[in-house]
């Protein structure tokens, strides 16, 4: 498609053309020729409406004609294809994509197109939870999979009506009721535009953040490596770590010939240590080390400078808690809590057959008599005093018979 045959063909002609573009190039292996021609088909679209005038600031959805509502959809089209171009500048292809579909949000939010809420989450921004955010999604998958399936059903019953149109055309002439089944037809297409925008416009948001995250992505390793000089976490450090350890393997198995056996391991991250070329097993080890990195960090070797290199390092962690301690420092753990606990017991047992402590046992029971009388005693008087005085006998006189 050159520049002389994009100028002569029409608006809606055009247009069809980039839809079957976006949509080749959506559903299949994306080829860069094509995404471009696209691209360069849906720019040329986009000038030709603004040239038109086919939209106005003051015009909602309603005001919109049926056969111009499709044209909303340029920028759409164009953000995702641009997504899909490769260069070599990411990042300015990303800030692209991101303009395209800003503008399309931005426009459907003035058609009063967009979901309240979307509106209700663009304006709180990143203060959203996450819950907030995933009940956001969830809602947003819903309204995808609702608008997908009124597509569906509305092609089917658009087919149906013309199965049953052509099967009538070829028995009677159709005569009267034909201005009605145009308007119905004037209807249902209006529909299914309206629709596929309400796709759009789910997806849209969906892409958008995507591209933020890529965008943010690259910036920061970008600008890491700015930092170390355009040093690359490249597959050349991860191939000579790999060259590294089957060397390793290659002179052990050679050494295992003529070497005594070493004493067996029993800690699995000196065993790591030992095997990732950190430590040596004649090494002492007081089984006291750092939890291991599973992440990048790990593979490069590097130093953490910024709590984002912290959280990217420790991206493939475990799913369960790492042990603290290992099994010889839990052993030596409850073998001292046992000699603390033999101790204490040996002390009770000296002072229990200690004399002092048989003499406080002879001398307690007299003084505990003595205390069980008196409370005899006291119990006596108590009762005595209540037989003397029976309950409520101070009160006769505020009785009607007393």
């Amino acid at each position: 498609m050159s520049e002389l045959k994009m100028e002569e063909i029409s608006l809606p002609a055009l247009f069809e053309q980039a839809r079957k573009i976006h949509l080749v190039a959506t559903e299949s292996g994306v080829d860069q020729e094509l995404v471009r021609k696209g691209c360069e088909a849906l720019e040329k679209c986009d000038d030709m409406v603004s040239k038109l005038g086919l939209f106005s600031a003051n015009e909602t959805k309603d005001d919109i004609s049926t056969a111009n509502l499709k044209y909303i959809l340029v920028l759409y089209y164009l953000g995702e294809l641009n997504e899909k171009l490769a260069g070599d500048d990411r990042i300015q292809i990303l800030k692209t994509s991101q303009a395209k579909l800003k503008e399309f949000l931005t426009f459907c939010e003035a058609m009063e197109l967009v979901p309240e809420e979307e509106l209700q989450a663009s304006a709180q921004g990143s203060a959203n939870s996450f819950v907030d955010r995933r009940a956001l999604k969830i809602a947003r998958f819903k309204r995808q999979r609702a608008a997908e399936a009124k597509l569906t059903e509305i092609r089917e019953r658009k087919e149906r009506r013309g199965r049953s149109t052509k099967a009538a055309a070829l028995s009677t002439p159709v005569e009267a009721g034909e201005e009605d089944v145009l308007d119905d037809d004037g209807e249902e297409e209006r529909e299914a535009w309206l629709t596929t925008i309400s796709l759009a416009i789910s997806k849209a948001f969906d892409l958008f953040e995507m591209l933020k995250k890529e965008e943010e992505m690259l910036s920061a390793i970008k600008e890491r490596q700015l930092k170390e000089g355009d040093k690359e976490l490249s597959q050349d450090a991860l191939d000579d770590r790999t060259k590294k350890a089957e060397a390793w393997h290659r002179d052990a198995a050679a050494r295992a010939q003529f070497t005594k056996p070493a004493q067996p391991i029993t800690c699995a991250t000196f065993a790591q240590d030992v095997l990732e070329g950190r430590a040596k097993v004649s090494q002492a080890h007081d089984h006291k080390h750092q939890p291991l990195i599973f992440g990048p960090q790990s593979l490069v070797g590097g130093s953490l400078t910024s709590e984002r290199e912290r959280m990217a390092a420790q991206v493939f962690q475990p799913g369960h808690r790492l042990p603290t301690m290992s099994i010889e420092e839990a052993g030596l753990r409850e073998m001292q809590m046992m000699n603390k606990w033999q101790e204490r017991t040996v002390k009770m047992m000296e002072e229990a057959n200690s004399a002092w402590y048989k003499d406080n046992q002879k001398m307690g029971p007299s003084e505990d008599d003595d205390d069980d009388d008196a409370a005899q005693e006291k119990a006596r008087a108590w009762d005595d005093w209540k037989d003397d005085n029976p309950r409520g006998a101070g009160n006769k006189k505020l009785t009607p018979c007393g």
